[in-house]
């Protein structure tokens, strides 16, 4: 549990936006990997079996909330300010336009740019071939990139 749980966590912040929904997927993944070892294949990598379960109840929990957002839902920008606060308004910025992606579009951004995997190990959490984890991330970065721009980030 030590070794995952942050990576865990992230992950489920960043794909829900919420603390407490990341906190209780967390919870979930790692109750969920115990009452599930016994069928765990040594054969495949434990972090890539345990990120998959994080991003599938992540998933899970975005449609359990069925809450549909639109680009102009709640997405006003703050003022700017010193050179500390633009740095935390741009995290702010991303934050919040990640949110505005599709689930699939906003997992393959979160593993790639912020748990830093491969796009090998993206393939393997979100079990689907390389080549589309490629075309997801570059989909994914251009409605990003178009959100922001449109936001005038």
């Amino acid at each position: 549990m030590d070794r995952y749980q942050r990576c865990l966590f992230n992950v489920a912040l960043r794909m829900l936006g919420n603390v407490q929904d990341a906190e209780d997927v967390t919870q979930t993944v790692f109750g969920n990997a115990f009452d599930s070892l016994k069928g765990y294949d040594p054969q495949y990598r434990f972090f890539s079996w345990i990120y998959r379960m994080a991003v599938n109840e992540s998933l899970n929990a975005l449609k359990r909330r069925k809450q549909l957002v639109t680009i102009d839902d709640g997405f006003d920008l703050p003022s700017a300010g010193d050179a500390a606060d633009d740095s935390l308004e741009v995290d702010d910025r991303v934050e919040r336009a990640l949110m505005l992606l599709k689930p699939d579009d906003r997992a393959v951004v979160v593993l790639k740019h912020f748990v830093s995997f491969s796009y090998e190990e993206i393939a393997d959490v979100l079990e689907v071939p390389v080549k589309t984890v490629k075309s997801r991330l570059f989909t994914a970065r251009e409605r990003l990139r178009l959100v922001l721009l449109a936001k005038g980030s």
